[in-house]
């Protein structure tokens, strides 16, 4: 979370910004970085594998989904979609979704490797092109959610789309990683931004035009967001750094996993 910015500090650029500028930035920024993104990150995620963070927790082993067998899915900002096509394997009925079409590029070429397709489908996380109340299960593993401007408007999309009683899962940044810089090192062990400043964090091109946009909320914001959208958050998850994971990505590493989360995982369920 840190670049060097307009005024020739390496402090980490925030500023606030519009719902459009970041759709647009977020659907150039992964289009353009698919390739790279698959290449780093790929073997890690697998193809036919729901991972829901860099500490290597495995829907396999979590289970925070329930039993998904005959049930309707819709992983939101899939990427390339190894998740929906794990679910698919598990006896789901599920659909893939993201904004950016380069990733779900890969997720054609995956489907090539594995022979497992599922529908794939580019759409906005704020207007999902759903009927009302067509799914029992939504989830992402970093997807969406830290990268639209209204994430309030985001849940109450979910809302909208779920069955009453349905599951939302997501995994998200853990919000107190933002009082960090993102280096993976020593120096990013030292508090250098507010917890309470949900200014977003952007890159801009040389014309100022963003490229990079992530937003911050409290624990405390995605938790009156789950709420008011009309879920009850049933778990927290905050992945502890496994033994034996040294393998480090972008700000996640062992040095950092060890002391604090880097990963939140919230739980919850659609209200009658």
């Amino acid at each position: 979370m840190t670049e060097i910015n307009s005024t020739g500090s390496d402090a980490p650029l925030r500023r606030t910004i519009t719902d459009a500028e970041s759709r647009v930035a977020s659907r150039g920024w992964w289009d353009l970085d698919a390739d790279d993104y698959q290449a780093e990150h790929g073997a890690f995620l697998g193809d036919l594998d729901f991972v829901w963070c860099p500490e290597g927790l495995r829907e396999a082993d979590a289970r925070l989904l329930g039993d998904v067998r005959g049930k309707r899915v819709l992983e939101l900002g899939a990427g390339a979609a190894a998740g929906a096509r794990w679910l698919d394997g598990q006896g789901a009925e599920v659909a893939a979704l993201d904004l950016s079409a380069g990733m779900l590029r890969h997720a054609r070429e995956a489907e090539a490797r594995t022979g497992v397709r599922v529908p794939l489908v580019q759409a906005d996380a704020l207007a999902l092109p759903f009927a009302d109340s067509v799914f029992d299960i939504v989830c992402t593993a970093f997807g969406a959610i830290p990268f639209v401007a209204d994430s309030g408007a985001a849940m109450r999309e979910v809302a909208r789309v779920l069955r009453t009683g349905g599951a939302w899962v997501f995994s998200i940044t853990h919000p107190m990683r933002w009082i960090f810089w993102d280096e993976p090192d020593e120096t990013g062990l030292i508090a250098r931004n507010s917890y309470f400043d949900r200014t977003p964090y952007v890159e801009t091109d040389e014309n100022g035009v963003p490229t990079y946009v992530e937003q911050h909320r409290t624990l405390g914001d995605r938790v009156r967001e789950l709420v008011a959208a009309g879920f009850v958050l049933r778990d927290l998850i905050e992945p502890e750094w496994p033994d034996g994971h040294e393998e480090t990505w972008g700000q996640w590493s062992p040095l950092r996993g060890r002391l604090f989360p880097g990963t939140a995982i919230f739980v919850s369920d659609l209200r009658g």
